[in-house]
């Protein structure tokens, strides 16, 4: 009698330890603080001296959690603020958790399936082989009116994502965007798809995305768009985005190569496209010392009246200083000449009055 207490006990004890294994959880805690200063050489013709938020990386905090379910599986969730530490006043629209806010499950073997607020696929394949992406350098190095979305002026509401476990290399996103508008499927609907390998040093990516009638509503998959205060591209009936780049390492020294495609047809007729050519090299003089270079062209079509076909040159060097693996200074100087355009860097408060802007950025950022 007393071996089958015994026996029952430590079954019992057994099967507890078990849940509690399975049941194991996190929270951790993160975020990024970056401010610093931008000197602009022609703002609408005057020049600009300004404190800003977020060269290097938006400012941010969120919280990233993580329940053990057992047999590989796991329930996870991310909310995600973004702030102005300037000013102390929420990003994002002034949404409390508008950088991300999602809630899934993901299986070693499966993959990861997750609901809410989130970056494109495309976007996150794309964003790997953009300078500011990694990041070597800040917004500035971005696409002109952040046509490519690589700078997340929209990321997508209301969305389902998938993201395969990686195999041989290859990893497989693609996510979709509700209308959550009854009787309008297709208004302000999004997809996306996006492939990332990686085979030692080499790295290639590519992405693709369409959004529907996105000026429908504001509860649909993008909430917030582009605009005419801030980009010569409003008013927008459909959007496509895609490209494919890569990078290879080679010690000290990364090269880098992006192409995307971005179309715009407008609600009043016509249609805007960029095509951009980026490309990039970063060296670590030391471990503690990163320099970085860019060149981005971008070829503007234009089949409305009111816009014009455009060139934009765009040069951008810069370097940053790791005072430890958390913090660090960074500096970066851009040169940008527009041809039947006005010139205008992402982080400048406005365009030029000239086809030329000259941009300098200074700041610190630190992690937790």
């Amino acid at each position: 009698m007393q071996r089958k207490i015994i026996a029952a006990t430590a079954s019992a004890l057994l099967s507890t330890m078990a849940i509690d294994a399975h049941a194991q959880s996190s929270v951790t805690l993160y975020g990024i603080v970056d401010a610093g200063f931008t000197y602009t050489s022609n703002q609408g013709g005057k020049t600009g001296w300004q404190a800003v938020s977020g060269n290097e990386s938006g400012s941010r905090w969120g919280l990233l959690g993580a329940e053990d379910l057992g047999g590989g599986t796991k329930a996870i969730f991310r909310l995600e603020n973004g702030f102005n530490v300037e000013t102390g006043a929420l990003g994002n629209g002034g949404a409390e958790f508008g950088r991300q806010a999602y809630v899934g499950l993901s299986n070693d073997r499966w993959g990861t399936v997750t609901l809410g607020r989130q970056y494109s696929s495309a976007s996150d394949a794309l964003w790997n082989d953009q300078p500011a992406g990694i990041p070597s350098l800040s917004q500035i190095a971005l696409t002109v009116y952040d046509n490519n979305n690589l700078n997340n002026t929209y990321r997508i509401n209301n969305s389902v994502k998938y993201v395969s476990p990686t195999v041989a290399g290859l990893t497989a996103g693609a996510q979709y965007g509700f209308s959550n508008a009854p009787g309008q499927f297709d208004a302000n609907r999004s997809w996306s798809a996006g492939l990332d390998y990686i085979n030692g040093a080499l790295r290639l990516d590519a992405g693709y995305s369409l959004v529907d009638h996105p000026t429908a509503n504001t509860t649909g998959s993008v909430a917030t768009y582009y605009s005419a205060s801030s980009s010569i591209i409003s008013n927008v009936l459909r959007s496509e985005i895609y490209g494919a780049g890569g990078s290879y390492k080679i010690g000290a020294a990364t090269a880098a190569f992006l192409y995307t495609h971005s179309r715009f047809d407008l609600i009043a007729g016509g249609s805007l496209r960029f095509a951009n050519y980026d490309a990039s090299l970063r060296y670590f003089v030391t471990p503690a010392l990163l320099i970085s270079a860019d060149y981005t062209y971008t070829n503007q079509q234009s089949t409305t009246s009111s816009i014009t076909n455009a060139h934009y040159n765009q040069i951008v060097g810069g370097a940053q200083y790791f005072l430890s693996k958390t913090t660090d200074l960074y500096a970066n100087v851009g040169l940008q000449r527009a041809s039947g355009a006005k010139a205008w860097f992402q982080g400048s408060a406005s365009a030029s009055s000239s086809g030329q802007q000259v941009i300098a950025v200074v700041g610190l950022r630190k992690k937790f």
